[in-house]
């Protein structure tokens, strides 16, 4: 994954410090564009019509799809796992909000828990302050050798 330096110029609505995420693969490239603070490894984006369902607000199974990939990004950096990968073992959500077109929306993680294997982590988007999910994830990490196209950025 790649990401340019100057996302905040090129486009006013992401925050400062947000880069773009390039060559994560061909899901997240499709329904992208994602950013990322490397300072504290957020993930963001802004919400297109790409993302909105027929009723013009953010589809709920990206919102789940953008924190299964903030919260595992948030456990390997903080655990230090750069040779590793994480991969969905159980995910559960909660709606609470809606995300209107137009409107920035950043995820939150926090690692609960850690064993051999498994990380249990708890995690938010938020839009303006207001929380529109909630969820919680169980991740298995898979063998070194198993991770080696995870894209830099992510490690």
């Amino acid at each position: 994954m790649q990401s340019s330096s100057t996302t905040s110029e090129q486009n006013g609505d992401v925050p400062e410090g947000f880069v773009t995420v390039r060559n994560a693969g061909a899901f997240a490239d499709r329904n992208g564009p994602l950013y990322l603070r490397l300072s504290d490894s957020t993930l963001g984006f802004c919400v297109s019509s790409a993302h909105c369902n027929p009723l013009g607000v953010c589809h709920g199974g990206w919102l789940g799809t953008f924190l299964d990939m903030q919260m595992p990004l948030t456990a390997m950096r903080e655990g230090g796992l750069e040779s590793q990968f994480l991969l969905t073992v159980s995910l559960s959500m909660d709606f609470l909000a809606s995300g209107t077109k137009g409107s920035w929306v950043e995820g939150q993680a926090t690692v609960l828990k850690r064993s051999k294997t498994l990380f249990f982590i708890q995690g938010l988007a938020v839009s303006g302050g207001i929380p529109l999910l909630r969820a919680s994830g169980v991740y298995k990490m898979v063998p070194a050798d198993r991770s080696r196209d995870v894209p830099k950025e992510l490690k």
